[in-house]
C-alpha cells in the first residue's frame, strides 16, 4: 500500500471560489496598470479595454487563457536528464536570490558579495541532494548592473550541472541569458524541448506590470522558456492588510500576467509563484521567516492548485541575522509548511536579513531540515506483512529487535540519516567531539564539500563560446576583464 502524503490546506472551496471571483473584479475595477505597450495591444486584440495604461481584463479572456497554460512540465540537468518536476504536488527547493551580501563565518559581518562569493555558494549547492536545483543567489558587487543579472548566471553554467532558477531585471539582458544556456543545449528549440531554467517574472505590488516585466513574461513565452510568476503583495503596505485580501491581489496580479503570457505564445510554460510578505506594523520591515507570510504561501499555493498550475513559494528563509535558533526556527517552520502545501518550488534557503544575506552555512543546515520535510512527505509506508505482530516472534519481553535482519535492512529506509551538522551523541561524546554548537559543524561541513567538489567537465567549444560571449559584454559594460575566479 502506497504512504499517504500529508497535506496543509487552509482554504475552503467556498473560499477559493471567493478569492478568484474577487481577483476577477480587481481586474475590471480599478483593473491592471500595463506600462507594455506590446503587452496591452495582446491584451486588447483579445477584448480587453485600456485607458491611461489601466487595463480592463475580462474573465472569459482570463479563463479561455488559463485552459492553455501546461499542468505540467519538467526542468532537465546539463545532461538532459528530467530533475525538477513542476506540478502535482512535488516539492523541490532551491537556494533563495539575489542577495546582496554574504555572512562572513568568522567574523558574523554581512559583507558586500563578490563573485568568488557565488562560487562558493554554487559548489556547495551542487554538492546536496536535497537541493534540486541552482539559483543565482548573490549579486557580484564588483560587476555592472547592466551585466549582473547574465553575469550570475555565466558562473552558474561554469560550476553546475543543476537546472537553475533565475531571473533577468532588464529586457536588455533576457534574450542574452536564453542564448547563454542555448549554448549547451545545442540551440533555443532544443533548450525550449529540454529547458534547463526557469525564469523569475515579477509584477510590482500593487496590480501593476511594467513595461520590463510584461516584456519579459512575452520574451519568455515566445522562446517557450518556463516563467515563473514572482507576485510580491506585502500585506497592510502594498497589499491589504488581511491574509485573504493579500492572497486576492496575488490573484489577480498572478492571473493578468498569465493572459499576457499566454497571448504571446499559446501553451507556453507558466508557474504560479510569488514571494509575499507581511508588514511589520512595529519596525517598518519585511519578514519571511513570520508564519504569516507562510500562510500567505500556501493559501495562494491552493488557489494555483485548484487552477491545475504549477507552483512555486519563497519560503524557508529567516530574518535573523546569523545561523542561531531563530533561523533555525524560522528556516525549519516555513519549509515544513511549503512541503506540506505541496508547492513544487520552494526558494529561500540559505537566506537571512529579509532576503538580503546569503550563507553557505545556512545552506548545509537548511538541507538537513529540508531532508526531514521530504521524509514527512513519504510518509508511512507499509513495509512488513504484518505491522508488528510478526516481529514480536521470539522477543520473549526483552528489547531485543536490535538483533533482527528485518532492522538491519528497514532502519536506513524508515529513518532519515543526517549529516554530522545535526547533533545525536551523548552529552560526553559531545563534549569529547570538541562540544560544537550547531554553526561551527556547520562551518565544518561546509569546507568538507568544498574539498569533494569537483568542476563539471563542459564541452570545450561551449565554454569557450559563453566565456568569449560574456567577455565582450563585460567590455561594452566597461571592464577591461572577467573577475578572476579561485
Amino acid at each position: 500500500m502506497a504512504a499517504i502524503q500529508p497535506k496543509l490546506e487552509l482554504l475552503t472551496y467556498d473560499l477559493i471560489a471567493r478569492i478568484l471571483d474577487e481577483a476577477f473584479q480587481l481586474m475590471l475595477t480599478p483593473g491592471i496598470k500595463v506600462q507594455s505597450i506590446e503587452a496591452q495591444g495582446l491584451l486588447t486584440k483579445a477584448g480587453a479595454t485600456v485607458e491611461n495604461d489601466v487595463v480592463k481584463i475580462p474573465e472569459k479572456i482570463i479563463r479561455k487563457c488559463l485552459d492553455t497554460v501546461p499542468a505540467e512540465f519538467f526542468l532537465f540537468n546539463r545532461k538532459g536528464e528530467p530533475k525538477v518536476h513542476y506540478g502535482g504536488n512535488s516539492v523541490h527547493f532551491d537556494p533563495g536570490s539575489s542577495g546582496v551580501h554574504i555572512l562572513d563565518p568568522e567574523t558574523l559581518e554581512h559583507k558586500p558579495s563578490f563573485t568568488n562569493d557565488l562560487i562558493r555558494l554554487v559548489k556547495v549547492v551542487e554538492m546536496i541532494p536535497q537541493y534540486d536545483a541552482q539559483s543565482t543567489a548573490i549579486v557580484c558587487n564588483e560587476v555592472p548592473k547592466s551585466i549582473g543579472d547574465l553575469y550570475r548566471l555565466y558562473i552558474l553554467l561554469m560550476f553546475s550541472q543543476k537546472p537553475i532558477v533565475t531571473g533577468s531585471f532588464s529586457l536588455q539582458t533576457l534574450g542574452t541569458m536564453i542564448d547563454m544556456l542555448a549554448i549547451f543545449s545545442g540551440g533555443r528549440k532544443a533548450l525550449a524541448e529540454k529547458p534547463t531554467a526557469v525564469f523569475d517574472v515579477c509584477p510590482s505590488p500593487p496590480l501593476i506590470w511594467s513595461e520590463f516585466g510584461a516584456g519579459n513574461l512575452i520574451e519568455l513565452a515566445r522562446a517557450n522558456i518556463p516563467a515563473q510568476l514572482i507576485s510580491m503583495p506585502l500585506a497592510g503596505a502594498a497589499a491589504p492588510v488581511t491574509l485573504l485580501g493579500s492572497v486576492v491581489q496575488h490573484a489577480a496580479e498572478s492571473l493578468s500576467g498569465i493572459a499576457i503570457h499566454q497571448l504571446s505564445n499559446s501553451g507556453a510554460p507558466i508557474v504560479w509563484g510569488g514571494a509575499p510578505a507581511i508588514f511589520d506594523m512595529r519596525r517598518g520591515t519585511t519578514p519571511m521567516g513570520a508564519i504569516e507570510t507562510a500562510m500567505i504561501d500556501a493559501a495562494y499555493a491552493q488557489v494555483g492548485k485548484s487552477l491545475n498550475l504549477p507552483t512555486h513559494a519563497y519560503l524557508g528563509a529567516s530574518d535573523s541575522k546569523i545561523v542561531d535558533a531563530q533561523a533555525g526556527l524560522e528556516s525549519g517552520v516555513t519549509a515544513i509548511v511549503g512541503a506540506l502545501a505541496g508547492i513544487n518550488m520552494i526558494s529561500g534557503a540559505g537566506m537571512l536579513d529579509f532576503l538580503a544575506c546569503q550563507s553557505p552555512e545556512k545552506l548545509v543546515v537548511d538541507a538537513e531540515g529540508i531532508a526531514m520535510a521530504q521524509r514527512l512527505l513519504s510518509g508511512i509506508e507499509v513495509r512488513t506483512e504484518t505491522l508488528a505482530t510478526a516481529l514480536f516472534e521470539g522477543i520473549n519481553f526483552k528489547g531485543d529487535f536490535l538483533k533482527q535482519k528485518i532492522t538491519r535492512e528497514l532502519f536506513s529506509k524508515e529513518q532519515y540519516l543526517p549529516s554530522a551538522v545535526i547533533d545525536r551523541e551523548t552529552n560526553r561524546g559531545w563534549q569529547a567531539a570538541g562540544s560544537l554548537n550547531t554553526f561551527d559543524r556547520a562551518k565544518i561541513r561546509v569546507r568538507e564539500l568544498l574539498e569533494s567538489y569537483k568542476r563539471p567537465e563542459n564541452p570545450t567549444d561551449q565554454e569557450h563560446k559563453l566565456q568569449e560571449l560574456v567577455a565582450n559584454l563585460a567590455n561594452q559594460a566597461g571592464m577591461k576583464a572577467l573577475p578572476k575566479m579561485e
